[in-house]
């Protein structure tokens, strides 16, 4: 008569306890990432402090419309803004966007440049935009809407993608190269526009 030995029943647990821990190790390598992600987002700790954009950066999801802007384009977009005269920072601004486009090389119909105002330019400086910038699009602003978005500022360069969303502003002090670096940057990651 076979009789059981008590070596016997531990053995038939151990695959049991086994296979458990197969799947909390799967379980934890599949959702761990997902949750340390979502912690490190929402309580914003291993947060990298590095960025590899020069200008302020605009994450709020704010249009060339919610400045006061109208106009559409399919395309990414150097828009120089101001709610005063187009005075020599607005002009500087208005050359580099211009630069900024021509400098993308073989990206440039990726891009346009545009000039938002609030007041009419001045005879001689129209001229010069219709004589030398002729594929320059030219935007009324609304100039208590801007101020209340944008404050005091002077004149000012965006970044705006092709469904008309504000992705970086620059002052009048900005570097070229650097706008140049950020531009090219977006459309090599962007597969729109």
């Amino acid at each position: 008569m076979a009789v059981a030995t008590p070596l016997e029943v531990p053995e038939r647990s151990k695959p049991r306890a086994r296979g458990r821990l197969q799947l909390i190790l799967i379980l934890l390598v599949v959702l761990g990432p997902m949750v340390l992600a979502t912690c490190m987002y929402k309580l914003k700790f291993w947060v990298p402090e590095g960025r590899s954009y020069h200008g302020a950066m605009i994450g709020n999801g704010e249009s060339r419309a919610d400045l006061g802007i109208a106009g559409e384009d399919g395309r990414w977009q150097l828009l120089v803004s101001t709610p005063q005269a187009c005075t020599e920072d607005c002009q500087r601004l208005v050359y580099l966007a211009r630069q900024i486009q021509v400098g993308l090389g073989r990206d440039a119909t990726r891009a346009s440049h545009a000039l938002a105002t609030a007041q009419a330019l001045d005879g001689t400086y129209q001229a010069l935009l219709d004589r030398e910038y002729p594929q320059l699009q030219r935007y009324p602003l609304d100039a208590a809407r801007y101020r209340q978005k944008v404050g005091e500022a002077g004149p000012q360069l965006w970044i705006v993608d092709p469904h008309g969303n504000l992705v970086l502003r620059y002052d009048t002090k900005v570097d070229g190269k650097h706008v140049l670096d950020d531009l090219r940057h977006l459309l090599k990651l962007s597969n729109i526009g």
